[in-house]
Parts: structure tokens; C-alpha cells; sequence
């Protein structure tokens, strides 16, 4: 690195060079940088190291002044790999060098800072540990997600209890689910960074247990205002599944074979609040609404119990605990991860998690409309916890139990997307493979162009099955009852594939395209439930499903257009790769 020159240009020759290895270009604006020398990845056979790494530690790296690393991933004979041969720029459409390596003098020093990196099959390593150990942990992964999701429907299965007890609109009701996905919004951008600097861990436990702590107030809530205060900061610190699960997943499976991992995770969100009406019907039918909140008390409280169980799988947090280790064993003071060498301070950080987010979704298209879709389906999940006991209990004059029972629907479309997200994924590794091992991001489309469909299917079968075009009488709930399962795969299919456009289309800023996503999801989510009673009734359950039914079809374009002209649109880009 000492014949790093004053341009950039030939810092990146020198870089080059000193990896010993050429580089390879495989579209114009794309190219692939070389690992480390003496480092390899964790399995060829498992891990793409052109995919993003999820496991980076984004939020509260320094990125623009020392780039990226594969440190977390790699594997190396001495447990280490020197810094200046290790960092590399981010991934974007500006192939601009790490502030750190275009500077000649630190480049130089850089010579003897050591970052550590896992041994050849070391046993800290979470992608070495048992297939068993690994999807018991997958499970409470997903779990847990489906724990936190179902409580924000479970007070769906009662909303006559808690109107008539406090003497309060449908609308003033609907708040307790609206303020609680909220909550699930701002959450993950305090938890995220945190469990970056301090890992997974303690962010499993600690937020969960206050999370049931706020079910009591709920439960024993003597006015709406603290029923609804409680609910809002249920969601606050009951978010963290919904930031640690898919960062936990992507830490013990690699990139190459977490394909059912992942659809189990990116089932759990819409799964769970499909639980809530069902189970939250008979409670609130039988005991009483107040008794809606101790079960999911008690729900909660299993699992946060098997949520203790999960180790410390983030890897940077692993290897910074090994490199304070080896410091102190060894006297070494250059040995260290890029984390802990280039942290960003506080208000670095506030940007990342607080504005970045806003600026990609006012610049980002790609990021907007597919954050807007897959918000869409979210929010029409929530609008099928209003509309159901509207055409069931009001239309068919079932109890709350049965008409909870009808979300099963739902939940059998969710099944049948788990067969599906992995067969994607497999044509996703085919597709690559078929392109020298280096698929586009648009590659990942296809299952937004075939679950797109099902979503305006299953509104409009919903809408005019319902009364009063189909009259109630013999079998006839039939109808709106199966719009569930077109609904609910359609609805699985397509977040899957959108969420992993996302990552793969801003691997050099997942965390923020992820957090801006989030943020417009728990938008509409939240806005939802607060005006789709009112639609029904006004509109009539046809016309009011089939306003979404169009609306969902006049977007089924993005998918394809995306695919068609993504690549360019990624080209204009200052963040897409």
C-alpha cells in the first residue's frame, strides 16, 4: 500500500495489485473487488460473496471512510487479515475509494492493523454450529415475530367489548392496533443500531420483557387513554423481533442456503395478526376483552423464555469480544475489527437512522414503489381485520369467534407461499448461475410478477361474494371466506421478492433502504384501520373491495417495469449498485 499515489485512480492500481489479483468485469459500472489475501469464503458452495452481507454492521460503520470489508464472513488460516488489503468501496452506482485507502499515509499504517476475522472451521463461528441448533433458532426467530404481530390484531376479536365498556367510536377502537403499529415503525431505528454496538443478545430479552410488562395496563385499563398509551409502547418494545429476526437468520445460515429460513421470516409478519382475530374471538366471546391481553400476556411470556435461549449470533459483536481478547493476551494494539476502527459517532449514526431513510425515499424510486407496494399489501392485511367482522358478524350474524375463524383463509395462503418463496429462491441461485454466478437484482422479480395477481383477486372475490350481492343462506360464506387464500399467498410471494429487490438493488445501504421501507409500511399499516369500517359501510362491501381491487391492479406494472428497466433506473442512482 505504500505506492498509494495522490489520485484515486492510482490508489486503486495500488489496491489492486497488492491483492494480487485482476479485476473482473461483469457489467459496465460493476465491478468485483477480490477478497483478501490469505482469506476465503466460509463454503464456496453456500456463500456468493457478491450478495450483500447482512450481518455488516451499516448503521454504525463508517463507510465513507473505510469502506466495506468482508471481515465477517471470511475465513483465514491466522484469524486475521491485514486492513489495507481488506477494506474495499461500497457497492453503488459510484465506484468511489474508502477515504482511508485514497490517503497514501493512513493507507501506509493500515499496513499493520490486523482485523480479526473466523478460523477455517471455527466453533464461534454461527454458520459452523449444528443444522438442529440452527433452525430451533430459525423457529424462535420466526416465533417471536409471529408473537409480536399477533398482538396487534388479537384485540380485533373484540372490539364490541371495548366500545361499549368505555363508551367510545370504532374509530377511537381502531387506534389501540393503529398506535401499537407505530410503535413497531420507530422501534427497529432505536434497536438496530443499538444491538449493532452492543449485539443481538441483550435486545432479545430485555425490550420483550417490557413489552409484557405493558400488557397489564391493558388488561387492567380503567380508560381508553391508557389502554391506547399502553399499546403504543407494546409496539415501541415489542419491535424487536421485527429488527433482530432477519439479522439473526442471515448470521447462522449463508447466503446461499437460508432460502426457507428466510420465507418462514418473511411469512411470520402477516401470519401472526391473521392468529390475532381468531384466537381473540372466542377469548373476547367467552371471558371478556380484559382476558384478550392476559393470554397474550401469557402467549408472550413463552416465548420470550425461548427467546433467552438464543446466543449471540452477530458477528462483528463475536469478533470484537475475540479481538479485546487477543489485545489483552497478546499485548498486540493494531488487533481489531473495521467496527471498532472506523465507528461512527452519535450523530453519524442519528443520520443513518433518522434523515437517510427519508432522503432515499424522496430520491430512491426503485425504493419508493416497491416500499409503497409491499406497504399496500400490509395495510390491506390490516383492513381485512375490519372488513370481515363487517361482512361475517354484521352480514352473516356470526359471533366473533366464528367470524374470527373465517381469517383461516388467510393462513392457508400463507401456507401455500412457504412451498413457493423457496422454489424462488432456487430459480434466484439458477439464474445466477446461468449468468457466470452474478445475477442481477432484477432477477429477484419474478415472484412480485406472479403473487402481483392474487392480490386484486382476492378483493374482488371477497367484495361481490359478500352480502348484499350474495345474500347469506347455506353455504354461500364460502365466497368471501376463500378470498383469503389467494390474498394471503399473493401477499407472502410478493413481500418476499420485494424485500429481497431491496437488499439486492442497495447493498451498500441495506439498513436504510430496509428502515425507509419499514417506516412507510408501519405508515399505512397504522392509517389502515382508522377509515376502512367507514369505507365499507359507505361504499357497500363491493365497491369498497373493489377500490382496492383496482388500486392493487394498477400496480401490478411496477414489477414488470422494474424488470424491463431497472438496470438503467439503478445506473441513475447515487446509492443502488
Amino acid at each position: 500500500m505504500a505506492s498509494i499515489g495522490h489520485n484515486e485512480t492510482a490508489a486503486v492500481e495500488a489496491f489492486d495489485d497488492d491483492a494480487a489479483t485482476a479485476v473482473e468485469k461483469h457489467a459496465p459500472g460493476h465491478v468485483q473487488l477480490p477478497l483478501a489475501p490469505g482469506s476465503h469464503p466460509h463454503n464456496p458452495a453456500s456463500h456468493d460473496p457478491d450478495r450483500p452481507d447482512i450481518s455488516f454492521p451499516f448503521q454504525t460503520t463508517n463507510t465513507v471512510e473505510g469502506g466495506f470489508t468482508d471481515e465477517y464472513r471470511v475465513t483465514s488460516k491466522t484469524g486475521y487479515i491485514t486492513a489495507d488489503l481488506a477494506l474495499r468501496p461500497v457497492p453503488s452506482r459510484y465506484h468511489k475509494l474508502p477515504a482511508v485507502l485514497a490517503d497514501p499515509e493512513k493507507a501506509f499504517r493500515l499496513k499493520q492493523v490486523k482485523l480479526v476475522t473466523w478460523y477455517e472451521n471455527d466453533p464461534e463461528d454461527p454458520r459452523n454450529w449444528k443444522n438442529a441448533y440452527k433452525w430451533y433458532i430459525t423457529f424462535v426467530c420466526a416465533l417471536s415475530v409471529v408473537a409480536i404481530a399477533f398482538a396487534t390484531a388479537i384485540i380485533a376479536g373484540d372490539f364490541g367489548g371495548v366500545m361499549e365498556e368505555f363508551q367510545v367510536s370504532e374509530v377511537v377502537v381502531a387506534l389501540s392496533v393503529s398506535l401499537m403499529i407505530i410503535g413497531f415503525g420507530i422501534g427497529p431505528l432505536i434497536l438496530a443500531p443499538l444491538s449493532e454496538l452492543h449485539g443481538r443478545r441483550p435486545f432479545w430479552v430485555v425490550p420483550f420483557v417490557i413489552y409484557i410488562i405493558f400488557n397489564i395496563p391493558c388488561a387492567l385499563a380503567k380508560n381508553i387513554g391508557t389502554l391506547l398509551v399502553s399499546r403504543f409502547l407494546c409496539g415501541l418494545f415489542g419491535s424487536g423481533p421485527f429488527a433482530l429476526a432477519g439479522g439473526a437468520i442471515a448470521d447462522i445460515w449463508d447466503n446461499n442456503e437460508r432460502g426457507f429460513a428466510v420465507a418462514l421470516f418473511a411469512a411470520a409478519p402477516y401470519g401472526g395478526p391473521v392468529l390475532g382475530p381468531i384466537v381473540g374471538g372466542f377469548i373476547g366471546e367467552t371471558v371478556g376483552w380484559r382476558w384478550i391481553f392476559w393470554v397474550n400476556m401469557m402467549f408472550a411470556g413463552v416465548v420470550a423464555c425461548m427467546c433467552a435461549t438464543i446466543p449471540e449470533t452477530y458477528a462483528p459483536a463475536i469478533l470484537l469480544k475475540r479481538a479485546k481478547r487477543l489485545r489483552a493476551e497478546t499485548g498486540d494494539p493494531h488487533i481489531t475489527t473495521e467496527q471498532e476502527l472506523f465507528r461512527k459517532s452519535l450523530k453519524e449514526i442519528v443520520v443513518e437512522t433518522a434523515i437517510r431513510p427519508f432522503q432515499m425515499i424522496a430520491t430512491e424510486p426503485i425504493l419508493t414503489l416497491m416500499s409503497m407496494y409491499a406497504s399496500l399489501i400490509y395495510g390491506l392485511l390490516y383492513a381485512f381485520f375490519f372488513s370481515f367482522p363487517i361482512v361475517f358478524s354484521e352480514g352473516y350474524g356470526y359471533n366473533d369467534g366464528i367470524t374470527g375463524l373465517m381469517f383461516c383463509s388467510v393462513l392457508i395462503g400463507v401456507g401455500l407461499a412457504l412451498f413457493v418463496t423457496p422454489r424462488l429462491e432456487r430459480d434466484y441461485l439458477r439464474r445466477a448461475k446461468e449468468k457466470g454466478g452474478h445475477a442481477d437484482p432484477e432477477d429477484r422479480l419474478i415472484g412480485m410478477m406472479i403473487g402481483c395477481w392474487f392480490i386484486p383477486i382476492g378483493m374482488f372475490i371477497f367484495g361481490w361474494t359478500s352480502p348484499p350481492t350474495v345474500m347469506p343462506g347455506g353455504g354461500n360464506w364460502v365466497g368471501p371466506c376463500s378470498a383469503g387464500i389467494p390474498f394471503g399467498f399473493g401477499m407472502v410471494v410478493l413481500y418476499f421478492s420485494a424485500n429481497a429487490y431491496i437488499i439486492d438493488a442497495f447493498p451498500g445501504y441495506v439498513a436504510s433502504a430496509l428502515a425507509a421501507k419499514i417506516v412507510i409500511r408501519s405508515g399505512l399499516g397504522a392509517a389502515t384501520p382508522l377509515f376502512i369500517s367507514a369505507m365499507f359501510h359507505n361504499l357497500g362491501n363491493g365497491w369498497a373491495a373493489s377500490v382496492w381491487g383496482f388500486i392493487s391492479f394498477a400496480l401490478i406494472p411496477i414489477p414488470f417495469c422494474f424488470y424491463r428497466y431497472g438496470k438503467a433506473i439503478r445506473g441513475k442512482s447515487k446509492r443502488a449498485v
